[in-house]
Protein backbone atom coordinates (compact mmCIF):
# COMPACT_ATOMS: atom_id res chain seq x y z
CA UNK A 1 0.00 0.00 0.00
CA UNK A 2 1.47 3.69 -0.59
CA UNK A 3 2.32 5.79 2.25
CA UNK A 4 0.19 8.92 2.21
CA UNK A 5 0.93 12.51 3.80
CA UNK A 6 -1.70 13.71 6.22
CA UNK A 7 -2.82 16.71 8.13
CA UNK A 8 -4.79 16.83 11.62
CA UNK A 9 -7.17 19.87 10.94
CA UNK A 10 -8.01 20.73 14.72
CA UNK A 11 -5.38 18.73 16.44
CA UNK A 12 -5.44 20.18 19.54
CA UNK A 13 -9.05 19.07 21.12
CA UNK A 14 -9.70 15.38 22.20
CA UNK A 15 -10.45 13.71 19.26
CA UNK A 16 -7.09 15.83 17.75
CA UNK A 17 -5.12 14.39 19.99
CA UNK A 18 -6.54 10.54 19.65
CA UNK A 19 -6.29 11.57 15.64
CA UNK A 20 -2.34 12.54 16.52
CA UNK A 21 -1.74 9.38 18.47
CA UNK A 22 -3.24 6.63 16.10
CA UNK A 23 -1.51 7.93 13.07
CA UNK A 24 2.19 8.66 15.11
CA UNK A 25 2.44 4.61 13.96
CA UNK A 26 0.19 4.29 11.73
CA UNK A 27 1.83 1.91 8.48
CA UNK A 28 0.03 3.49 5.97
CA UNK A 29 -0.24 7.31 6.95
CA UNK A 30 2.38 9.65 8.01
CA UNK A 31 1.35 12.96 9.87
CA UNK A 32 3.00 16.07 7.57
CA UNK A 33 0.71 18.78 9.09
CA UNK A 34 -0.91 20.03 12.58
CA UNK A 35 -3.60 23.01 12.47
CA UNK A 36 -6.09 24.44 15.01
CA UNK A 37 -7.34 27.21 15.97
CA UNK A 38 -5.55 31.01 15.93
CA UNK A 39 -5.18 30.78 18.95
CA UNK A 40 -2.36 27.41 18.86
CA UNK A 41 -1.20 28.30 15.70
CA UNK A 42 2.63 29.48 15.56
CA UNK A 43 3.25 26.94 19.00
CA UNK A 44 5.16 23.77 19.11
CA UNK A 45 2.19 20.97 19.65
CA UNK A 46 3.65 20.22 22.79
CA UNK A 47 3.43 23.52 23.84
CA UNK A 48 -0.55 24.24 21.95
CA UNK A 49 -1.32 21.36 24.14
CA UNK A 50 0.27 22.01 27.57
CA UNK A 51 -2.31 21.64 30.96
CA UNK A 52 -5.00 19.63 28.52
CA UNK A 53 -3.17 16.86 27.14
CA UNK A 54 -6.29 13.95 27.62
CA UNK A 55 -4.36 10.62 25.98
CA UNK A 56 -2.81 8.02 28.57
CA UNK A 57 -0.04 7.67 26.53
CA UNK A 58 2.70 10.65 26.26
CA UNK A 59 2.67 12.95 22.90
CA UNK A 60 4.51 11.30 20.08
CA UNK A 61 7.77 12.67 19.55
CA UNK A 62 7.40 12.77 16.04
CA UNK A 63 4.85 15.65 16.54
CA UNK A 64 6.60 17.41 19.66
CA UNK A 65 8.19 20.28 17.81
CA UNK A 66 6.17 20.22 15.06
CA UNK A 67 4.90 23.61 14.73
CA UNK A 68 0.95 24.13 14.21
CA UNK A 69 -0.64 25.64 11.89
CA UNK A 70 -3.42 28.23 11.46
CA UNK A 71 -6.38 25.32 10.10
CA UNK A 72 -8.29 28.15 7.78
CA UNK A 73 -5.83 31.00 7.21
CA UNK A 74 -3.13 28.39 6.00
CA UNK A 75 -5.48 26.08 3.96
CA UNK A 76 -4.33 26.59 0.80
CA UNK A 77 -0.57 25.69 2.27
CA UNK A 78 -1.57 22.90 4.04
CA UNK A 79 -3.92 21.39 1.12
CA UNK A 80 -0.86 21.68 -1.33
CA UNK A 81 1.66 19.13 1.31
CA UNK A 82 -1.22 16.56 1.81
CA UNK A 83 -2.64 13.49 0.20
CA UNK A 84 -5.78 14.33 2.59
CA UNK A 85 -6.77 15.71 6.01
CA UNK A 86 -8.46 14.55 9.20
CA UNK A 87 -10.70 17.05 10.44
CA UNK A 88 -11.71 17.44 14.18
CA UNK A 89 -12.39 21.48 14.88
CA UNK A 90 -14.26 22.76 17.38
CA UNK A 91 -16.43 25.54 15.38
CA UNK A 92 -20.07 26.13 14.86
CA UNK A 93 -21.65 24.05 12.10
CA UNK A 94 -22.04 26.48 9.64
CA UNK A 95 -17.84 27.74 9.96
CA UNK A 96 -17.23 23.58 10.40
CA UNK A 97 -19.31 23.45 7.10
CA UNK A 98 -17.36 26.33 4.87
CA UNK A 99 -13.72 25.45 6.33
CA UNK A 100 -14.32 21.57 5.46
CA UNK A 101 -15.75 22.41 1.83
CA UNK A 102 -12.51 25.29 1.34
CA UNK A 103 -10.33 22.21 1.83
CA UNK A 104 -11.96 20.15 -1.14
CA UNK A 105 -12.40 22.81 -3.21
CA UNK A 106 -8.61 22.95 -2.59
CA UNK A 107 -8.71 19.11 -4.01
CA UNK A 108 -8.08 17.85 -0.82
CA UNK A 109 -9.72 15.01 0.25
CA UNK A 110 -11.72 16.11 4.05
CA UNK A 111 -12.23 12.89 6.78
CA UNK A 112 -14.53 14.68 8.89
CA UNK A 113 -15.39 13.51 12.19
CA UNK A 114 -17.73 16.44 12.51
CA UNK A 115 -21.97 16.78 11.94
CA UNK A 116 -21.99 19.76 9.90
CA UNK A 117 -21.86 18.12 6.66
CA UNK A 118 -23.54 14.50 7.36
CA UNK A 119 -26.82 15.44 6.00
CA UNK A 120 -25.79 16.99 3.09
CA UNK A 121 -26.99 13.71 0.38
CA UNK A 122 -24.18 13.32 -1.53
CA UNK A 123 -21.76 13.11 1.49
CA UNK A 124 -21.35 9.46 2.29
CA UNK A 125 -20.95 9.18 6.23
CA UNK A 126 -19.35 5.80 6.91
CA UNK A 127 -19.16 3.04 9.42
CA UNK A 128 -16.83 1.08 7.45
CA UNK A 129 -18.11 -2.05 8.08
CA UNK A 130 -21.80 -1.48 7.43
CA UNK A 131 -22.69 0.85 4.04
CA UNK A 132 -18.92 1.02 2.65
CA UNK A 133 -20.98 1.33 -0.91
CA UNK A 134 -21.91 4.98 -0.05
CA UNK A 135 -18.55 5.76 -1.23
CA UNK A 136 -20.29 5.59 -4.88
CA UNK A 137 -22.15 9.04 -4.07
CA UNK A 138 -18.54 11.07 -3.98
CA UNK A 139 -18.35 10.72 -7.73
CA UNK A 140 -21.92 13.27 -7.50
CA UNK A 141 -20.11 15.28 -4.75
CA UNK A 142 -17.61 16.12 -6.81
CA UNK A 143 -19.05 17.12 -10.35
CA UNK A 144 -21.26 19.58 -7.84
CA UNK A 145 -17.76 20.94 -5.71
CA UNK A 146 -16.14 21.60 -9.18
CA UNK A 147 -13.22 18.85 -8.16
CA UNK A 148 -11.66 16.55 -9.51
CA UNK A 149 -9.88 14.85 -6.39
CA UNK A 150 -11.24 16.71 -3.17
CA UNK A 151 -13.95 15.95 -1.74
CA UNK A 152 -16.08 15.11 2.05
CA UNK A 153 -16.61 11.95 4.17
CA UNK A 154 -18.12 11.87 7.22
CA UNK A 155 -17.62 9.36 9.85
CA UNK A 156 -21.53 8.90 11.96
CA UNK A 157 -22.27 10.17 15.96
CA UNK A 158 -20.52 8.68 18.15
CA UNK A 159 -23.81 7.47 20.29
CA UNK A 160 -25.21 5.10 17.30
CA UNK A 161 -21.84 3.32 17.04
CA UNK A 162 -22.74 1.88 19.90
CA UNK A 163 -26.13 0.20 19.12
CA UNK A 164 -26.34 0.29 14.97
CA UNK A 165 -23.08 -1.96 14.87
CA UNK A 166 -25.53 -4.64 16.94
CA UNK A 167 -29.11 -4.21 14.71
CA UNK A 168 -27.46 -4.07 11.66
CA UNK A 169 -26.72 -8.13 10.98
CA UNK A 170 -30.26 -8.47 12.09
CA UNK A 171 -31.85 -5.71 9.10
CA UNK A 172 -32.35 -9.34 7.50
CA UNK A 173 -35.29 -10.11 9.79
CA UNK A 174 -36.96 -6.68 9.10
CA UNK A 175 -36.31 -4.67 12.33
CA UNK A 176 -39.60 -2.35 12.57
CA UNK A 177 -38.85 -0.34 15.46
CA UNK A 178 -36.02 0.24 18.14
CA UNK A 179 -35.58 2.11 21.57
CA UNK A 180 -31.96 2.43 22.75
CA UNK A 181 -31.54 4.73 25.61
CA UNK A 182 -27.54 5.79 25.36
CA UNK A 183 -25.60 6.53 28.65
CA UNK A 184 -22.58 8.65 27.06
CA UNK A 185 -18.81 9.05 28.86
CA UNK A 186 -18.05 12.44 29.40
CA UNK A 187 -15.18 12.33 26.56
CA UNK A 188 -17.80 12.34 24.47
CA UNK A 189 -18.11 16.23 25.64
CA UNK A 190 -14.13 16.57 25.37
CA UNK A 191 -13.58 16.24 28.92
CA UNK A 192 -12.53 14.53 31.71
CA UNK A 193 -13.28 14.10 35.08
CA UNK A 194 -10.33 17.50 36.46
CA UNK A 195 -11.92 19.65 33.81
CA UNK A 196 -15.31 18.36 34.69
CA UNK A 197 -15.37 18.02 37.79
CA UNK A 198 -19.53 18.20 38.33
CA UNK A 199 -19.68 14.98 36.79
CA UNK A 200 -18.28 13.15 39.39
CA UNK A 201 -21.55 11.52 41.42
CA UNK A 202 -23.44 12.43 38.76
CA UNK A 203 -25.90 12.37 35.59
CA UNK A 204 -27.31 14.44 32.93
CA UNK A 205 -30.01 13.83 31.26
CA UNK A 206 -29.69 15.71 27.96
CA UNK A 207 -27.37 16.27 25.65
CA UNK A 208 -27.68 18.66 23.09
CA UNK A 209 -28.91 17.60 19.53
CA UNK A 210 -27.71 14.34 20.66
CA UNK A 211 -31.43 12.62 20.15
CA UNK A 212 -31.88 14.10 16.63
CA UNK A 213 -28.77 12.81 15.78
CA UNK A 214 -29.09 9.03 16.94
CA UNK A 215 -32.59 9.17 15.76
CA UNK A 216 -31.91 10.05 11.91
CA UNK A 217 -28.29 9.19 11.43
CA UNK A 218 -29.02 5.50 11.86
CA UNK A 219 -31.70 6.15 8.19
CA UNK A 220 -28.75 7.25 6.47
CA UNK A 221 -26.47 4.46 7.28
CA UNK A 222 -29.19 2.55 5.93
CA UNK A 223 -30.04 4.23 2.68
CA UNK A 224 -29.42 3.38 -0.60
CA UNK A 225 -27.31 5.52 -3.18
CA UNK A 226 -29.87 6.13 -6.34
CA UNK A 227 -28.58 8.69 -8.89
CA UNK A 228 -25.68 10.08 -6.79
CA UNK A 229 -27.67 10.81 -3.66
CA UNK A 230 -27.96 8.90 -0.11
CA UNK A 231 -31.77 8.08 0.04
CA UNK A 232 -32.49 8.02 3.67
CA UNK A 233 -34.55 4.00 4.65
CA UNK A 234 -37.58 4.93 6.01
CA UNK A 235 -37.50 2.30 8.74
CA UNK A 236 -37.16 1.29 11.28
CA UNK A 237 -38.74 3.89 13.62
CA UNK A 238 -36.24 4.73 15.71
CA UNK A 239 -36.59 6.63 19.64
CA UNK A 240 -33.52 7.09 21.48
CA UNK A 241 -33.08 8.80 25.10
CA UNK A 242 -29.30 10.40 25.52
CA UNK A 243 -27.75 10.56 28.85
CA UNK A 244 -24.34 11.87 30.24
CA UNK A 245 -22.50 9.01 32.66
CA UNK A 246 -19.77 9.45 35.25
CA UNK A 247 -17.61 7.64 32.80
CA UNK A 248 -14.54 8.52 31.34
CA UNK A 249 -14.55 6.61 27.91
CA UNK A 250 -16.89 4.05 26.56
CA UNK A 251 -20.58 4.66 25.18
CA UNK A 252 -23.10 2.27 26.65
CA UNK A 253 -26.71 1.58 24.75
CA UNK A 254 -29.63 -0.03 26.09
CA UNK A 255 -31.18 -1.54 23.29
CA UNK A 256 -35.17 -2.66 22.73
CA UNK A 257 -35.80 -4.07 19.41
CA UNK A 258 -39.07 -5.95 17.22
CA UNK A 259 -38.72 -7.84 13.78
CA UNK A 260 -41.25 -8.22 11.11
CA UNK A 261 -40.06 -11.98 11.23
CA UNK A 262 -39.03 -12.47 14.71
CA UNK A 263 -35.51 -14.75 14.74
CA UNK A 264 -34.91 -16.40 17.96
CA UNK A 265 -32.10 -15.84 20.35
CA UNK A 266 -29.95 -18.24 18.71
CA UNK A 267 -30.01 -16.37 15.25
CA UNK A 268 -29.24 -13.66 16.85
CA UNK A 269 -25.68 -14.41 18.45
CA UNK A 270 -24.75 -16.48 15.54
CA UNK A 271 -25.52 -13.40 13.27
CA UNK A 272 -23.08 -11.92 15.70
CA UNK A 273 -20.72 -13.91 15.85
CA UNK A 274 -20.34 -14.66 12.55
CA UNK A 275 -20.62 -10.96 10.87
CA UNK A 276 -18.05 -9.46 8.71
CA UNK A 277 -17.82 -6.43 7.10
CA UNK A 278 -15.65 -5.13 4.11
CA UNK A 279 -12.67 -3.77 6.75
CA UNK A 280 -12.29 -7.25 7.57
CA UNK A 281 -12.44 -8.88 4.16
CA UNK A 282 -9.69 -6.38 2.86
CA UNK A 283 -7.64 -6.27 6.01
CA UNK A 284 -7.45 -2.85 7.01
CA UNK A 285 -4.57 -2.04 9.41
CA UNK A 286 -7.49 -0.59 12.35
CA UNK A 287 -9.88 -3.01 11.55
CA UNK A 288 -11.26 -5.32 14.22
CA UNK A 289 -10.52 -9.17 13.90
CA UNK A 290 -13.67 -9.38 15.27
CA UNK A 291 -16.46 -6.16 14.90
CA UNK A 292 -18.99 -7.68 17.51
CA UNK A 293 -18.34 -9.58 20.39
CA UNK A 294 -21.35 -11.41 22.34
CA UNK A 295 -20.31 -11.89 26.07
CA UNK A 296 -22.36 -14.36 28.12
CA UNK A 297 -21.47 -13.07 31.27
CA UNK A 298 -24.78 -11.37 32.82
CA UNK A 299 -22.98 -8.21 34.02
CA UNK A 300 -21.59 -7.61 30.83
CA UNK A 301 -20.39 -5.41 28.61
CA UNK A 302 -18.59 -2.88 31.34
CA UNK A 303 -17.28 0.25 30.14
CA UNK A 304 -14.27 -0.16 32.05
CA UNK A 305 -13.73 -3.77 31.04
CA UNK A 306 -14.59 -4.44 28.29
CA UNK A 307 -14.24 -0.32 26.04
CA UNK A 308 -10.90 -1.61 24.56
CA UNK A 309 -11.41 -4.92 23.59
CA UNK A 310 -10.14 -5.16 19.68
CA UNK A 311 -8.25 -2.14 20.69
CA UNK A 312 -10.96 -0.20 21.03
CA UNK A 313 -12.54 -0.70 17.69
CA UNK A 314 -14.57 -3.80 18.97
CA UNK A 315 -18.28 -3.63 19.92
CA UNK A 316 -19.20 -5.82 22.65
CA UNK A 317 -23.04 -6.69 23.23
CA UNK A 318 -24.59 -8.58 26.12
CA UNK A 319 -27.80 -9.57 28.05
CA UNK A 320 -29.68 -10.39 24.87
CA UNK A 321 -33.52 -11.51 25.90
CA UNK A 322 -37.16 -11.35 25.53
CA UNK A 323 -38.82 -8.37 26.42
CA UNK A 324 -42.53 -7.87 27.82
CA UNK A 325 -42.90 -4.80 25.06
CA UNK A 326 -40.42 -5.55 22.20
CA UNK A 327 -39.41 -8.73 21.09
CA UNK A 328 -35.96 -8.62 22.36
CA UNK A 329 -33.67 -6.31 24.49
CA UNK A 330 -29.91 -6.31 24.83
CA UNK A 331 -27.44 -4.30 25.91
CA UNK A 332 -23.68 -2.51 23.63
CA UNK A 333 -21.07 -0.74 24.10
CA UNK A 334 -17.97 0.86 22.36
CA UNK A 335 -15.18 3.66 22.74
CA UNK A 336 -16.35 6.84 21.92
CA UNK A 337 -13.10 8.03 21.29
CA UNK A 338 -11.66 4.91 19.14
CA UNK A 339 -14.34 3.14 17.39
CA UNK A 340 -16.72 6.03 17.47
CA UNK A 341 -14.31 8.78 16.59
CA UNK A 342 -10.72 9.04 15.85
CA UNK A 343 -10.16 5.45 15.44
CA UNK A 344 -13.44 5.13 13.15
CA UNK A 345 -12.28 7.97 11.12
CA UNK A 346 -9.05 6.61 10.54
CA UNK A 347 -10.79 3.29 9.38
CA UNK A 348 -12.95 5.13 7.36
CA UNK A 349 -9.80 6.37 5.46
CA UNK A 350 -8.36 3.32 5.55
CA UNK A 351 -11.32 2.39 3.39
CA UNK A 352 -10.91 5.07 0.92
CA UNK A 353 -6.98 4.46 0.66
CA UNK A 354 -7.52 1.10 -0.14
CA UNK A 355 -10.06 1.67 -3.02
CA UNK A 356 -7.61 4.55 -4.33
CA UNK A 357 -9.73 7.85 -3.59
CA UNK A 358 -6.43 9.77 -2.70
CA UNK A 359 -3.79 8.55 -5.59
Amino acid sequence: MKNYKVGVIGATGMVGQRLVTLLSNHPWFHIEVLAASGKSAGKTYENAVSGRWAMETEIPENVREMVVLDAEKDAEGIASVVDFVFCAVNMDKAATKALEEKYAKLECPVMSNNSANRGVSDVPMIIPEINPEHIEAVAAQKKRLGTKRGFISAKSNCSIQSYVPALHPLMKFGITKVLACTYQAISGAGKNFERWPEMVDNLIPYIGGEEEKSEKEPLKIWGKVENGEIINAVSPAITTQCLRVPVSDGHTAAVFVSFENKPSVEEIKKCWAEYKGEPQLLGLPSAPEHFLTYFEEPDRPQAKLDRNLEKGMGVSIGRLRPDSQYDYKFVSLSHNTLRGAAGGNVLMAELYAAKGYFD
